[in-house]
C-alpha cells in the first residue's frame, strides 16, 4: 500500500474505483478533475471561487512559470502556494506538452530539450534534472518529469524513439528527485502512442523506477477512439493498483466516464474553461452555443438542473448579451457554470462508485448528452 494513495471503494462489474491521494496541502478524493491554470490562475476566476465550485487542486505549467515570472520570484516568495494564495494541492506539468504544441520552436536532444522562448526567442536548454529543479522551486505537491510524445499519426520508429527518451528522462528525473528528499511526489509518464507493445514496455520500465503515481501521456491527439480506449484499458490492468493513474489532457465527459470505467483516477483539461470563454456551455441537455440568435429572448437558465451561481441568477438571454458585448462578466459567469458542471459530475462519479451504481450514472449522463 502506498503512503500517498489509498483505494476506498471499487465498483461492481467495473474497474472504476474511488481513492484518496494524500499531499502536503491536503487530500484529493478520486476520481478527480484538475482545472488548468497554466500561469498560476484559472482564467476568469479568483481562487476563492474555484474552491467553492469544488476544485480540490489546480494544475500549473512549469515551463510557462519558469519563463514568467521566473524562478527568482518563487524563491523569494516561498513557492507557488504562497505566491498565488492557493492553499490546496497543486500539480505541475513539466512542459512536455510544449515540445508538442511549440514544435517549431523546439529541438529534442538525448540530454534534454532546446527551446526558443515563444515570448522573445531566447534560447533555453532544459535537462530532465532542470525540470525537476524548477518544480522543486515551485514546491508543487505533484510533479511530472520531462517527457516526449510524437504527434498522431507518427511512424513506429518515431513512437519508439519518443517512448525511449521518455523512459531515459524518467529515470534521470527520479534519481535527481530522490536526492533532494522532497516531501512531495513525482509521477511517471508512459508513452508509446497506440502501439501496445511500446506502451507496455514503457509502463514496465517506469514501474521498475517506482514512481508515486503513473500517467498515460500522448493520447487523445487524433487517434481512433477505439484504439485510444483499448490502450487505456490495457494500461490500467498493468499499472499497480496501489498507485494513482492519470490520463493527461482528456476532457470530454464521455471519454472521462469510459476511462473511469477502465480504472483511471485523475484527469485534467482546458476544455471547460476555454470553451466557457468561447461561449460554449456544457449542460445536462448537451452543449449550448450561447451566441446563437435563438437565445436572444430565452428566459431560462443555462441548465434547469444546475444549481451553480450562474444558473440560479441569470438567463440565457442575458448571458448571450454579455457574450455579444464582449463583457468580462461573460467569461466569469460562463466559467463558473462550466467548471461547476464538470466538478459536479466528478462528485456524482465518486458517489455512484461508493453506492455501486456507477453504470447507471454512466448510462444516464451518456443519454443526456445525445
Amino acid at each position: 500500500m502506498s503512503k500517498n494513495f489509498e483505494v476506498t471503494a471499487s465498483a461492481e462489474n467495473s474497474s472504476a474505483r474511488t481513492g484518496i491521494i494524500h499531499t502536503e496541502h491536503g487530500s484529493i478524493e478520486t476520481p478527480a478533475f484538475a482545472p488548468v491554470g497554466s500561469q498560476g490562475t484559472i482564467k476568469a476566476l479568483p481562487h476563492s471561487l474555484v474552491e467553492t465550485l469544488g476544485a480540490q487542486l489546480i494544475l500549473v505549467n512549469a515551463y510557462h512559470l519558469y519563463l514568467r515570472p521566473g524562478l527568482e520570484t518563487f524563491k523569494k516568495l516561498k513557492g507557488i502556494h504562497s505566491f498565488i494564495s492557493w492553499p490546496r494541492p497543486i500539480l505541475s506539468d513539466s512542459g512536455g506538452f510544449q515540445i508538442y504544441s511549440l514544435s517549431s520552436l523546439v529541438k529534442v536532444k538525448k540530454d534534454g530539450v532546446r527551446f526558443s522562448s515563444h515570448l522573445d526567442g531566447t534560447k533555453i536548454f532544459l535537462t530532465p534534472e532542470d525540470v525537476v529543479d524548477i518544480q522543486l522551486t515551485l514546491e508543487t505537491d505533484i510533479m511530472m518529469p520531462l517527457d516526449y510524445f510524437a504527434p498522431y499519426p507518427s511512424s513506429r520508429e518515431r513512437l519508439k524513439e519518443a517512448a525511449g527518451l521518455t523512459t531515459s528522462w524518467a529515470k534521470r528525473s527520479r534519481e535527481h528527485f530522490l536526492k533532494q528528499e522532497s516531501p512531495n511526489q513525482l509521477w511517471g509518464i508512459c508513452q508509446g502512442g497506440t502501439e501496445w507493445d511500446l506502451r507496455k514496455q514503457s509502463i514496465k520500465e517506469l514501474m521498475k523506477i517506482n514512481f508515486d503515481g503513473y500517467a498515460l501521456g500522448g493520447l487523445g491527439i487524433g487517434e481512433p477512439k477505439a484504439q485510444f480506449m483499448k490502450v487505456v484499458e490495457k494500461s490500467c490492468t498493468l499499472l499497480p493498483k496501489e498507485k494513482p493513474r492519470y490520463l493527461m489532457g482528456i476532457g470530454y465527459i464521455k471519454d472521462i466516464l469510459e476511462a473511469v470505467d477502465k480504472g483511471v483516477d485523475f484527469f485534467d483539461c482546458v476544455l471547460p474553461t476555454r470553451n466557457a470563454r468561447n461561449g460554449t456551455m456544457f449542460t445536462s441537455q448537451g452543449k449550448i452555443i450561447i451566441k446563437n440568435k435563438k437565445y436572444k429572448h430565452d428566459s431560462r437558465p443555462l441548465d434547469e438542473q444546475c444549481s451553480c451561481y450562474t444558473c440560479r441568477n441569470f438567463s440565457r438571454a442575458y448571458l448571450r448579451h454579455l457574450y455579444e458585448r464582449n463583457e468580462i462578466s461573460s467569461a466569469i459567469l460562463n466559467t463558473i457554470h462550466n467548471l461547476y458542471f464538470y466538478l459536479d459530475i466528478f462528485r456524482k462519479i465518486r458517489q455512484s462508485i461508493q453506492q455501486n451504481s456507477y453504470q447507471d450514472l454512466k448510462t444516464k449522463i451518456n443519454n443526456e448528452d445525445k
